[in-house]
């Protein structure tokens, strides 16, 4: 692998850019001081990967609703309502999602690792700050494969078009307590401004929902109450599922009659489920982007195992050949069922860390970042932004 130094910081040029502010004390320090030399070529190829797999998902996750193969996915009994009606009655709803690959540089194929379809965030590092990188640093601002932010602005364009007997107003919404999903989301908010929204943010444990009159929230200035007819949820749809089945089945009512369009839409669990690569296996043996995948160990081949909805890198065992533990992390989704996809060493420095490439997708492959670490990339990654030559 190549690299590029940066002589002014990810952090000094966030600073010089104005947007500082996009990102929390908590964030910065994770951006790494150098950037990953691709060619043109390679980016063209990640861009043409991440177009062809997202068709091949929709393939796959037709081939689940026509076969009714949910429980297979893990997808929570109080959701497959709502995925199946937000499937056949899509509207351009699936804003972005961001696939993981293996490979990709220096003449390693593009492998899937997996699809982060639902509540995908490194959207500022992106979108944002390897892009102010870049002009701090006085390189040229369109050497990247870069266009998340255009993007998005275009997907919300697209959506407020196509769901014209809507209001565009819009709420979203994250957990309380998690800076770096707020700052994902402020991102998000402008593009959506920008596309002729009127945007407000509020943690969901504060938003009202009812099934006569939607979704909404309580002023604290006057105590009345806003009602908004589009809202983006940064919470995971398999933990209201579990969690909230009443919210749940409120949602799938209020979706049902037209009362707010809620984003990303509830079949997104299809794609977010790693039960999904082994249907893609099936239905596309031996393609290249691929890597094959069981729900069981696979035969004299060292192979990951992973949980269905895992996140950040958690409850992951990388086995050998023979079924030893390798590699191991802990997490809380222990007790979900898990799959086998085959072992794909990442791309290495010589330092010996390892890189994973993040495709965004929104509408069309959109971005490129890599995230740096362990064999296992988890939430202790560090983000590595890139230069095309």
């Amino acid at each position: 692998m190549k690299f590029k130094k940066l002589n002014i910081s990810p952090t000094q040029s966030l600073q010089n850019a104005g947007f500082d502010w996009l990102l929390g004390e908590n964030t910065l320090p994770y951006v790494t001081n150098e950037m990953v030399v691709v060619t043109e070529k390679e980016a063209e190829n990640y861009y043409e990967a991440a177009n062809e797999l997202y068709e091949m998902f929709i393939e796959a996750a037709q081939y689940v609703v026509d076969n009714e193969k949910f429980a297979e996915l893990g997808i929570p009994e109080e959701l497959i309502e709502l995925v199946k009606f937000s499937w056949e009655n899509d509207k351009n709803w699936h804003l972005y999602g961001r696939f993981d690959l293996s490979g990709g540089l220096n003449g390693k194929p593009i492998k899937l690792i997996e699809f982060n379809a639902d509540t995908a965030t490194c959207i500022p590092e992106t979108a944002t700050v390897q892009w102010a990188s870049l002009k701090a640093n006085g390189l040229d601002e369109s050497s990247q494969f870069n266009t998340l932010y255009e993007s998005l602005v275009s997907q919300f364009r697209e959506l407020k078009s196509q769901n014209a007997e809507f209001e565009p107003t819009l709420l979203i919404s994250t957990m309380e307590g998690y800076p770096e999903d707020d700052t994902n989301m402020q991102l998000l908010g402008e593009a959506a401004e920008e596309a002729g929204f009127e945007v407000t943010f509020e943690h969901i444990e504060n938003v009202e929902f009812s099934v006569e009159q939607g979704i909404y929230k309580q002023n604290i200035e006057d105590g009345s109450f806003t009602r908004y007819d589009f809202w983006f949820k940064l919470v995971p749809w398999e933990y209201i599922g579990w969690d909230e089945p009443e919210l749940a089945e409120i949602l799938t009512q209020i979706v049902q009659s037209k009362k707010a369009v809620v984003m990303n839409p509830a079949y997104t669990l299809l794609f977010q489920s790693k039960g999904l690569l082994k249907v893609l296996w099936e239905l596309y043996p031996n393609h290249p982007l691929l890597l094959e995948t069981d729900n069981k160990p696979l035969i004299h081949k060292s192979c990951v195992q992973k949980v269905l909805f895992g996140r950040e890198g958690a409850n992951i065992k990388i086995l050998s050949a023979v079924g030893n533990t390798l590699e191991t992390t802990e997490g809380e989704y222990f007790e979900q069922d898990v799959i086998y996809q085959e072992f794909t060493e990442f791309l290495q420095d010589e330092a010996g860390k390892y890189y994973q490439a993040g495709i965004f997708f929104a509408g069309e492959g959109a971005g490129l970042g890599f995230r740096c670490g362990g064999k296992i990339i988890d939430n202790k990654a560090q983000f590595c932004g890139h230069l095309i030559t």
